[in-house]
């Protein structure tokens, strides 16, 4: 097999975003998923192999992994699926990526770094918009102290959400994670602010569960992280609800209600709208002498470059690019990968 790279959750929205892109740099991935009929109506347009198994059965998941080299998990939510699919890659000596931005998926997998070292298996999970420009981002704006201590991580644009997505946010409704001293700690949801120039003047933002409380932990040792979005209304809205009902929203019932009606959804946004869109991401970091350095990503819409960054990764690890163990991108890949993507424009702000 030329292109041993197989994508499971191949049918999903950010999973055909992925093969389109992997089709354009070259590869021919084999398309998988849990559901035999849906996988095969996605391979077939394309003229592509394509497996099924679920992801219960470690038997079947064994036989679907056979004669891969890589696997790019895009099925979520994460919460469920990251450690059977990471359990059969590392049983079978295969390089795992995933798209998952979940803290606590993240840490558990940071937590089998010496089994996949002594397997000789990289488990990279976060290669999409969560967290490959943010990561690489702290990692260059990091490297500009000597010793930094505390990070601040800002976004705008996130304003698209596919049902995907949704689930993952219900699942998580009412917690809040920082990184303080090296350990991930709980935060009442909407309780921390912060001011980022996103490149029209200060904007207040709110923190956030984010991936980068994890990866960039790694990335650059700094042991204080906090991620914030721009405070929109509707961030507003989300963050107040966690906050005074997220103990009633993670009950089973309300938990059923609240991933039935996602589904209800539209699937993802639609080309124009990702055309349109821009996303913006700014790192600070501090020492503990009060000294600064602070840097400003602009990207393409966040789907659109998770489906670029994450076959450019996958495509890098078939060429033997690959490190065993727990890796994260800013530090495998470096700071300066995120520049090799159109329409990414990073600046320095402190000079």
């Amino acid at each position: 097999m030329t292109n041993p790279l197989l994508i499971y959750g191949a049918t999903g929205f950010t999973g055909k975003l992925c093969t389109r892109a992997a089709l354009d740099l070259g590869l021919r991935p084999v398309l998988a998923g849990r559901d035999p009929g849906r996988v095969a109506a996605a391979a077939a347009p394309l003229g592509l192999p394509h497996r099924a198994a679920p992801l219960d059965d470690p038997a079947r998941l064994a036989e679907l992994l056979r004669g891969m080299r890589v696997v790019l998990h895009a099925a979520g939510p994460f919460s469920a699926t990251a450690a059977p699919m990471a359990d059969a890659c590392l049983a079978a000596g295969v390089h795992y990526l995933d798209l998952t931005g979940e803290v606590a998926v993240l840490e558990a997998l940071a937590g089998r770094h010496r089994t996949a070292r002594e397997r000789g298996v990289m488990l990279m999970p976060a290669v999409g918009f969560d967290v490959v420009p943010s990561d690489c981002l702290a990692a260059w704006v990091a490297g500009r102290l000597a010793r930094p201590r505390r990070l601040a991580l800002g976004f705008t644009g996130l304003q698209f959400a596919t049902r995907g997505s949704l689930r993952t946010l219900v699942e998580h409704a009412g917690v809040v994670r920082v990184r303080r001293d090296g350990r991930l700690v709980d935060v009442v949801p909407g309780t921390l602010r912060r001011a980022f120039d996103y490149g029209r003047g200060a904007r207040e933002s709110l923190h956030v569960s984010w991936g980068d409380v994890v990866t960039a932990h790694y990335t650059t040792g700094i042991p204080d992280i906090t991620v914030y979005f721009d405070a929109t209304p509707s961030l507003r809205g989300m963050l107040a609800a966690s906050r005074h009902l997220g103990w009633a929203l993670r009950t089973p019932p309300w938990q059923t209600w609240l991933k039935a009606h996602a589904v209800l959804l539209p699937e993802g946004p639609t080309p124009a709208e990702r055309a349109a869109a821009r996303m913006t991401i700014v790192a600070e970091v501090e020492d503990g002498a009060g000294r600064r350095a602070a840097g400003r990503l602009h990207t393409p819409e966040a789907y659109t470059l998770t489906g670029l960054t994450a076959a450019a990764i996958a495509r890098r690890v078939l060429s033997g690019r690959a490190e065993p163990g727990f890796q994260t991108p800013g530090r495998v890949l470096g700071p300066d990968f995120i520049l090799g993507f159109p329409d990414v424009v990073r600046e320095d702000l402190l000079g």
